[in-house]
């Protein structure tokens, strides 16, 4: 297809090409597919969090849905698929040993 823009668009929802991917439009894991009070789960089936809001490169997640009541964030990196929830490729363990207090840190999640 000639004149093919570099944003790709499905309905309301769009992901630009240099964001992500279009096999990961498909698959769902645009940060502009993420929104508040979205349940976040890890890979192993463990609700991890809730969505407070994207910041960036990262999601910040609500203080009253975690268990120490502080706000942490992930990077947007570590999603596999956005539907209903948000569904991440890290297990819990791994998500709360590497998530980080400020957004700034998730450049350096591991």
């Amino acid at each position: 297809m000639t004149g093919q823009s570099n944003t790709q668009n499905r309905g309301n929802q769009s992901c630009s090409s240099g964001s992500a991917s279009q096999g990961d439009f498909n698959k769902g894991t645009c940060p502009s597919n993420i929104r508040e009070r979205m349940d976040v789960i890890a890979s192993c089936g463990t609700k991890v969090g809730v969505v407070d809001h994207v910041e960036g490169n990262a999601i910040k997640l609500t203080k009253n849905d975690s268990k120490d009541h502080q706000h942490h964030f992930i990077p947007t990196e570590w999603v596999e698929r956005v539907d209903s929830s948000v569904h991440l490729k890290k297990n819990s363990m791994d998500t709360e040993r590497n998530w980080k207090s400020e957004a700034a840190g998730c450049g350096s999640c591991g």
